[in-house]
């Protein structure tokens, strides 16, 4: 055997190795259950006692999100998420008076409140948020106060290139599916809200049978309780069902939309397809797939490209993204501009290959290590609000995913409608570009 092929074949042998012991790892993670409970108000509570620690840590989580904006007024649920607590020092209070940390994460598809801080100071946490989460101050005021800095923020966004080219995407595959409107709302849109919006959904929405909170530390489960039934049991609860069906979207157009990026020298392409809900039964095998992806682009376009897949209630999108994207090569001038000659075919360069067994265990393997990582008080959050049953079995389902069952959920990607949109500079006519009609 030859010295080049031999370290080949020791070097595929040593990442299956590698691979496997992380992999081994993922598959032993421990999965301590919980110490339930149930408001008389419909709030979920779960408990984990760790007398080995002396922190405590409560997260309470709003199983809806942006996804609920209405039509026009996007922006309400972050809006709603951000009044919460409009004070600047809070999270100073949290880090420098309680010694731990403060968050809100505001997605499609929740509002969660993450904090922590020491064991003795659990009541001082749970009354703190209990006084923002039952009772928020919405009113013009404060909803002027919150409108203002999410305007500015979004309006700086809407200068970027990337983050256009990734709203624009999301818009010409999903319309006004929820996912193809902006989670954060549009400098057009958050104009239009006003604090009864905010009152409307948190009447709908913010409300105690639709939230979980969850507590981990050296906290004595029975206080725990106690606690959050005094705190908490006057958090009232809907009077009416919310529908969480929506209007799928209409096929995408195929043809490529070629926008005009506010800065000079800028190529930002994008490409997506409809993609799986994160309750699907081949949720981890597209995870997977998304790193096999990814790893191919790269190998083309370099590490100014990423594949994106967010897990969503409802199915989604795949985002295949490259900045700066043959720039200086690809030419706009007036209503003309030079493309690539395969640019109708692009994404086949990603997608008509079968998973190599090779990819297949390198992208397990990433994957893993991102499954290490991920917080054990989220992933019992996520069983809530995704409704895909108990940690256990979804871990299962993760562990047994092979090498065929990618393979599938590629086959059915090959067959999804493709849309493209490329946010590129206007060069000045008279550079003498070589331009064809589009």
């Amino acid at each position: 055997m030859k010295f080049t092929e031999y370290f080949k074949y020791f070097a595929f042998l040593l990442l299956i190795f590698c691979g496997a012991a992380i992999f081994s790892s993922a598959q032993t993670r421990n999965f301590p259950a919980p110490r339930e409970n149930k408001l008389l108000n419909g709030t979920k509570l779960l408990v984990w006692n760790d007398k080995n620690s002396d922190k405590v840590t409560v997260k309470i989580r709003i199983h809806s999100g942006s996804a609920f904006d209405p039509l026009g007024r996007e922006g309400v649920m972050q809006l709603l998420s951000d009044i919460l607590f409009p004070i600047e020092t809070t999270k100073e209070f949290f880090t420098e008076d309680l010694n731990g940390s403060f968050e809100i994460v505001t997605n499609y598809d929740y509002i969660q409140i993450n904090t922590s801080g020491d064991a003795d100071k659990f009541l001082t946490i749970m009354e703190t948020l209990s006084a923002a989460v039952t009772n928020p101050q919405i009113n013009k005021e404060t909803t002027e106060k919150v409108r203002a800095p999410l305007l500015l923020k979004v309006l700086e966004l809407e200068k970027n290139p990337a983050y256009v080219a990734d709203q624009a995407i999301a818009k010409r595959l999903l319309g006004n599916f929820p996912y193809g409107r902006p989670q954060l709302g549009s400098s057009e849109s958050l104009q239009k809200i006003d604090f009864a919006d905010l009152l409307f959904a948190r009447e709908r929405f913010f409300t105690a049978d639709n939230a979980t909170i969850v507590i981990k530390g050296n906290v004595n489960a029975d206080l725990a309780f106690r606690a959050s039934k005094r705190l908490f049991g006057g958090w009232l609860k809907s009077d009416k069902k919310v529908p969480s069906t929506f209007a799928q979207p209409d096929a995408p157009n195929a043809k490529l939309e070629i926008l005009d990026a506010a800065a000079d020298k800028t190529s930002e392409l994008r490409f997506a397809m409809r993609g799986l809900a994160r309750s699907d039964k081949d949720f981890y095998a597209a995870q997977i797939l998304e790193k096999v992806l990814l790893n191919r682009l790269q190998t083309r376009e370099g590490k100014n490209s990423f594949v994106r897949q967010n897990a969503n209630m409802l199915p989604g999108l795949i985002v295949f993204g490259v900045s700066d994207w043959n720039v200086g090569t690809v030419k706009k001038v007036g209503n003309q501009i030079a493309l690539p000659t395969d640019m109708n075919t692009y994404q086949n360069n990603f997608l008509k290959e079968s998973v190599k067994p090779d990819e297949f265990e390198k992208a397990k393997n990433a994957f893993a290590e991102k499954m290490n990582k991920h917080d054990l008080l989220d992933y019992w959050l996520d069983a809530d609000t995704f409704k895909f049953g108990s940690v256990k079995d979804d871990w299962q389902k993760y562990q047994s995913v092979s090498q065929a069952d990618v393979q599938r959920v590629l086959e059915k990607l090959q067959k999804e409608a493709v849309t493209s949109v490329l946010v590129v500079s206007t060069e000045k006519p008279g550079n003498n570009s070589a331009t064809s009609n589009q």
